[in-house]
């Protein structure tokens, strides 16, 4: 049975956020039912106890830290008592979060990144897994609100539902109220986080986190090095619940939902998140800009005007290079010319326009202008790229299985995630067949001979399991089970 309506990603970072300890904020319009997740996903855990409370401008710390202690104000002491407050909580939700006063933030910061409570003298462990916070607007410039939002690592942006389905269901179908079915015990989080500190990290892993930090860098997002830190912990976790050896590429399509600052960040990172997840940290743009420079080097190189007038007979741009031609057919590929010769105009799409230019070349006895040694570096050049493109193109080939089996073992990507990571997949195959297609035109035009290198199939082995301990290898059925039962399927 389902309880929350378009919610997938939303469950599944609320779950991990849990396990591995981290915080959780939605940014969202009230009534989006972020305090019935955060609550029934309390439920879960046995023996969980759960803090609610609506912050405002006016709030005080004794609604959040629990009043003072009468008896040890008697004892010149200044200490609270806490039972039943945030400090003894397991998970809590703090709605409208950005709104706490100064009194109640500098406790709350301590309180979301260690883990610790000052109470008067004393320094208290708080057992908290996870706090919730939620707020309807984004907090302003303020150097303390910008502290605190760091703190939480999960990010999702809450819109109410948007299918009409889902909201004739959520409006006229009794669901009931929710009972877990099956609970985990608060020592297997514990254990299950110690397991996965030994996890290993799949080097593609590492290259991807890498060439992810340097895109974020150009587009000047930064991201703190504590953030960082704490999320290769968590995809940590994310593997070892799963049951998987190490922590692989698919685990980092989770990054989406931690790495922004803005909200309109969100759809570049998620793009960039996917596309070097999908190629295993090559850029497949980088391949295509080689390609295409190379390409026009070699127009450049050759005899560059043209033998005859040629108007481009979509839009009516005259050429007197062939080199423009070129440019304008890489932004308007489905665009005609008119070649006029000998007073006869004549209409071709582009490949059979550079065949007849030269043709009429050769017949006009103009041929290229390449220089031997000219000639001996475009051979290298074309050789090296070539054989670089065809290396991913087969890689891309033979994991595609791979990848499909991998997100299919990752218990917390969402089935939307999963599709849009195997289009791309797919996708990107379909590029590099294009980026071959501009090489084999660059060496026909220069006249060079085709050098193909077989590359060898990089991938090939399947995905390995890990044996857990027995203490928590409840810890996927539990994620499945519950997951099942609050998201929409």
């Amino acid at each position: 049975m389902s309880y929350f309506k378009e919610r997938e990603a939303e469950i599944n970072g609320s779950l991990l956020a849990v396990l591995s300890g981290e915080n959780i904020i939605f940014l969202g319009p009230p009534g989006t039912a972020k305090t019935q997740l955060a609550k029934n996903i309390c439920q879960s855990i046995e023996g969980g106890k759960f803090f609610n409370y609506l912050l405002t401008s006016f709030s005080t710390p004794e609604e959040i830290f629990g009043p003072l202690s009468l008896k040890a104000l008697e004892e010149d002491e200044f200490r609270r008592k806490i039972e039943g407050c945030l400090p003894t909580s397991h998970i809590a939700l703090l709605d409208e979060i950005f709104k706490a006063s100064s009194a109640i933030l500098n406790s709350l910061l301590t309180i979301l990144n260690e883990r610790k409570y000052h109470n008067g003298k004393e320094i208290i462990d708080v057992p908290l897994f996870s706090v919730f916070g939620a707020s309807n607007e984004f907090p302003e410039e303020d150097d303390s609100l910008e502290a605190l939002y760091d703190r939480f690592l999960f990010r999702y942006r809450l819109t109410y539902i948007q299918d009409d389905e889902n909201f004739r269901n959520l409006l006229f179908r009794d669901h009931g109220d929710f009972k877990p079915s099956v609970n985990i015990q608060i020592s297997a989080i514990y254990e299950l986080r110690e397991c996965a500190k030994n996890l290993n990290v799949d080097p593609d892993v590492e290259l991807i986190i890498l060439e992810l930090r340097k895109s974020l860098q150009l587009q000047e997002i930064e991201i703190s090095d504590r953030r960082w830190k704490k999320i290769i912990q968590v995809l940590k976790v994310a593997a070892c619940s799963s049951g998987c050896m190490a922590v692989d590429r698919t685990i980092v399509l989770l990054l989406q939902h931690m790495l922004w600052n803005l909200p309109e960040e969100r759809e570049n990172i998620r793009k960039i998140v996917f596309e070097l997840v999908v190629s295993g940290g090559i850029s497949t743009e980088k391949l295509r800009q080689e390609a295409e420079d190379l390409h026009a080097a070699a127009i450049i190189a050759l005899k560059n005007d043209l033998p005859v007038k040629v108007i481009c007979d979509s839009c009516g741009e005259e050429f007197l290079l062939r080199q423009g031609i070129e440019t304008h057919h890489l932004s308007h590929k489905n665009h005609s010319y008119t070649l006029k010769k000998d007073g006869v105009s004549k209409i071709y799409p582009y490949d059979n326009l550079v065949k007849e230019i030269d043709s009429i070349n050769e017949t006009m006895g103009k041929k290229s202008t390449l220089t031997s040694a000219q000639k001996e570096v475009f051979e290298k050049e074309i050789e090296s790229l070539g054989n670089r493109i065809r290396r991913v193109k087969c890689r891309f080939e033979d994991e595609r299985d791979l990848l499909r089996s991998l997100i299919e073992t990752n218990i917390w990507l969402s089935t939307l995630d999963g599709k849009e990571a195997l289009m791309l997949h797919d996708s990107k195959s379909i590029e590099l067949v294009e980026l071959e297609t501009i090489i084999s035109k660059a060496q026909s035009m220069l006249g060079l001979e085709s050098r193909q290198v077989k590359p060898k199939p990089q991938f090939a082995e399947e995905k390995a399991k890990i044996i857990v301990p027995d203490s928590f290898s409840s810890v996927n059925s539990f994620m499945k089970e519950i997951g099942s039962r609050l998201r929409l399927k």
